[in-house]
């Protein structure tokens, strides 16, 4: 079964190419690491160094670009931590929800362009039901059912980020408590984006809501959808602190945006995707 698999690709190929599809500023390659010309190993943002120091100059420049105001350092930092982190996690929860594997991939297996939104993994070993035809790929470990798999892939997202906020906890003025609260946003909120875009959002709001009910540490709260206005929302558990850059225009879950607005805007945004 392996080697019929394998020309068909890994058993994530088909879950990241179907991400590409659904998301166009996002492309995923099974590879090893790259460097140079813009490619940036995810490792390397954990040593504090130039790396680290490169990337955060990047992401400041554009902003400065984008939106014509220079943020503060620890502005930088924060939304930097977000542009990592939110495609990062895609890489572990897309794979779960199409297809019930999640990969083991630790910052060492991953690398990342700074501008062209293309992210490469390596990845050796996963964790699938025992009814998965990927549990007899080399380096595959089944779990018994649901639940455990649920614990996997939110081990697996804990070991991949959980280097990155010694890195970040003093650049964005942030303690781990705050910065695992954005690790809750960015796993909720990029899967459930992706969701909309496969026509998945119902099954995605519940599937996510079990995975991150709240209580599973080191996250420090969970996913928390509620209904308004017949849609799904919820509020982060942390500001990204956009806010400072356009504050006209605030996250739609900001716990800073209030109900009325959240209907008129996602009332008006639905409207514009009907025409």
């Amino acid at each position: 079964m392996p080697s019929a698999m394998l020309r068909r690709g890994s058993p994530l190929t088909a879950s990241y190419a179907r991400l590409a599809e659904v998301l166009a500023g996002l492309r995923v390659t099974e590879e090893p690491p790259r460097t140079g010309d813009g490619w940036l190993g995810a490792h390397r943002l954990a040593e504090c160094g130039s790396t680290l120091d490169e990337f955060l100059a990047g992401v400041g420049t554009g902003i400065l670009r984008e939106y014509g105001a220079r943020a503060r350092p620890h502005v930088v930092a924060s939304l930097a931590f977000h542009r990592y982190v939110w495609p990062a996690c895609l890489l572990f929860t897309v794979p779960w929800f199409l297809h019930r594997r999640v990969p083991r991939v630790g910052l060492a297996d991953v690398s990342f362009h700074r501008t062209a939104g293309w992210m490469t993994v390596r990845s050796a070993a996963l964790v699938c039901l025992p009814d998965d035809p990927a549990a007899g790929w080399p380096g595959a470990v089944t779990v018994p059912d649901a639940a455990a798999l649920r614990g996997a892939l939110r081990g697996a997202i804990t070991e991949h980020v959980g280097p990155l906020l010694d890195a970040f906890r003093a650049r964005t003025r942030r303690g781990p408590h705050a910065l695992w609260g954005m690790v809750c946003d960015e796993i909720t909120e990029g899967l459930w984006h992706v969701a909309r875009q496969l026509g998945e959002e119902d099954r995605a709001v519940a599937e996510l809501d079990a995975l991150l009910p709240g209580g599973t540490p080191p996250y420090p709260g969970g996913a928390g959808f509620r209904t308004l206005a017949r849609r799904h929302t919820r509020d982060r558990l942390t500001c990204c602190l956009f806010y400072t850059l356009r504050p006209e225009d605030p996250c739609v879950t900001c716990p800073r945006t209030c109900d009325a607005q959240r209907i008129e805007r996602t009332g008006a945004k639905a409207e514009r995707q009907a025409k």
